[in-house]
């Protein structure tokens, strides 16, 4: 049977909805339109104020029973910036590329697996989509919501795949079988602001910020594992509040993420820098946010049914990697076993973003082998 929807046609319809993170409203309405006639039953629900909300998202269902086969995604896109030859959200396609706001990341695959839906089996098994509108920001009430509304129906997919774009010089060459954790922390040191004529009346914090940076830069994390990378502390940010260059700052303040393996917890990581902080600095204070634990899927049936569709579609035996930043797999992976495959990633966030009108087919056909695979 052919696919009664044009990938490539309905990514442009996508893209050319301006859902910048927390997105809701009309992407929605638009998925919600091509779901319905395919036999959908669709659950959508807006949450949160601002400023991590309101976000909404959609649980699309399809079918009984077993296998549950669930595809999982994101609507939303990061602000386009400046520097775009056309406008980010009026989506062109020349010389074989689709160009716009989130052709990459990633509603070209949300559309590349709906019309492999369109033309899959519905005898057999459950299908779902679970689609946020809250990836490219904090996820508050983003894909933590939808589990949560799974879980309120005992509703539990037997494996999820998320469209992700993963690939990196060709479609099919990567997928994500697990990713690393990330935190965010900030670090503040008072002081006692005053005239650098003056010392001994102030309280200079950047000397014990200098010294807690360098404390934590010098700490050793861990040495990775077979499929994990070592962790990885960073600082991104030292900033003070005067801007005069004789003053003495009141605060100093640090920034620092933290990727890390599966040899790590978010928490025994903030507990470790706080430690550090307390030592360095008494008395000066951490704050931190968990972006989310590191997760690895273990081999079984969701490598095989993606892997055999990717190499009987292009010939490639794709690299099963933990590499790059964290997805929603790290929520998902709660529920199920959770793998992340997409497109060639290397435009993702930039101005300028597209993808290959070929790999937004191509990447649907790899999705309706696997559903073949899987249901017939």
């Amino acid at each position: 049977m052919t696919s009664s929807i044009d990938p490539v046609e309905f990514a442009r319809r996508l893209i050319a909805c301006p859902s910048i993170t927390p997105a809701r409203g009309e992407v929605f309405d638009l998925l919600e339109e091509a779901l319905v006639p395919l036999g959908f039953a669709v659950h959508r629900f807006v949450l949160g104020e601002a400023p991590d909300g309101p976000t909404e998202n959609m649980v699309a269902m399809r079918g009984s029973g077993g296998p549950h086969f669930g595809f999982a995604g994101h609507v939303d896109v990061v602000p386009p910036g400046e520097g775009w030859s056309s406008d980010p959200f009026d989506p062109v396609i020349e010389d074989g590329i689709l160009t716009g706001r989130g052709a990459n990341d990633m509603k070209s695959a949300i559309a590349a697996f709906i019309a492999a839906v369109a033309s899959a089996p519905r005898e057999k098994g459950t299908l779902s989509l679970l689609i946020t509108g809250d990836e490219e920001g904090y996820a508050t009430y983003g894909t933590p919501r939808i589990i949560d509304w799974l879980n309120e129906r005992d509703i539990r997919p037997d494996m999820i795949l998320i469209g992700e774009p993963t690939s990196v010089d060709r479609l099919g060459d990567t997928i994500k079988i697990g990713r690393r954790g990330s935190v965010n922390m900030w670090i503040d040191v008072l002081g006692t602001q005053g005239h650098v004529a003056y010392p001994h009346r102030a309280d200079n914090p950047v000397p014990s910020l200098a010294r807690i940076v360098n404390a934590l830069t010098d700490h050793h994390l861990d040495d990775g594992t077979d499929a994990f990378p070592p962790s990885n502390l960073e600082f991104t940010a030292i900033s003070t509040p005067t801007q005069a260059s004789n003053v003495i700052p009141g605060s100093a303040t640090a920034q620092l993420n933290i990727r890390f393996n599966n040899l790590q917890k978010g928490a025994d990581l903030v507990r470790m820098v706080e430690e550090v902080v307390e030592r360095e600095a008494p008395g000066s204070s951490v704050r931190a946010r968990i972006s989310g634990e590191a997760f690895l899927t273990p081999p079984g049936e969701l490598y095989d049914l993606i892997v055999s569709a990717i190499r009987e579609e292009t010939g490639i035996e794709p690299e099963l990697s933990t590499s790059g930043g964290t997805s929603d797999g790290r929520f998902l992976i709660s529920l199920c076993p959770v793998v992340d495959f997409g497109l060639p990633n290397a435009t993702m966030h930039k101005v300028g973003e597209h993808a290959a009108v070929e790999d937004i087919r191509t990447l649907s056909r790899i999705y309706g082998r696997v559903l073949d695979k899987l249901f017939n």
